[in-house]
């Protein structure tokens, strides 16, 4: 499949079979999800990878309690068997741009230097990768959130408090198609986002 072939079929989805992936697979999607280009190569990008029954279960325990699954709208995303949580270190940020050849920056004096925050920028590449490599070889994905419970999964899991949640890569086998409520939406003509030569 050529990217662009790659890109434009490109679909979240939101059912997934039980079946694992097959071994060394995952290693190789993470592989190719840190190779996203990096700041500085500070390299402040990080994955809790949750590839077993009990950390999948785990995670939705602490997210989803059995009580809410009942109004859940998507309860083929539960069977998903990997859910990878990306994470950016803004201190590797603040230390990189410390030391000499970026020290003239200003960066390195804290996350408060930045008017943007490219831990952020550089994890999120790096979710996309991992989900355009999960696509590659035919599996399926879905990108969320963990938004009100951030502090909860990170207290379940060890994850350090400095750590930055980007959000959820859940992968493994199509099982079927369940659309999300945005997915009706067309696409922006290309004419309305570019602007050239001036807004």
């Amino acid at each position: 499949m050529s990217f662009r072939e790659l890109i434009r079929s490109r679909r979240m989805t939101r059912d997934f079979g039980p079946d694992p992936l097959p071994a060394g697979l995952l290693e190789d999607l993470l592989d190719s999800a840190r190779r996203v280009p990096s700041a500085g190569n500070s390299q402040g990008c990080e994955f809790l990878v949750l590839d077993t029954p009990a950390a999948v279960a785990r995670y939705w325990d602490t997210t989803l309690p059995e009580p809410s699954r009942k109004r859940f709208g998507f309860p083929g995303l539960l069977r998903a068997p990997v859910l990878v949580v990306v994470y950016a270190d803004p201190h590797a940020y603040v230390q990189r741009y410390s030391e000499a050849d970026k020290a003239a920056t200003g960066l390195g004096v804290g996350t408060s230097a930045w008017s943007t925050p490219y831990w952020l920028v550089d994890a999120s590449f790096a979710a996309l990768a991992l989900q355009l490599a999960a696509i590659d070889v035919g599996l399926g994905v879905l990108f969320f959130g963990l938004f009100h419970r951030a502090p909860a999964v990170a207290e379940a899991f060890g994850v350090p408090d400095h750590m930055e949640p980007v959000g959820v890569v859940a992968i493994g086998h199509r099982a079927g198609e369940a659309e999300g409520r945005s997915g009706g939406r067309a696409r922006r003509p290309l004419a309305d986002v570019v602007h050239r030569g001036c807004w």
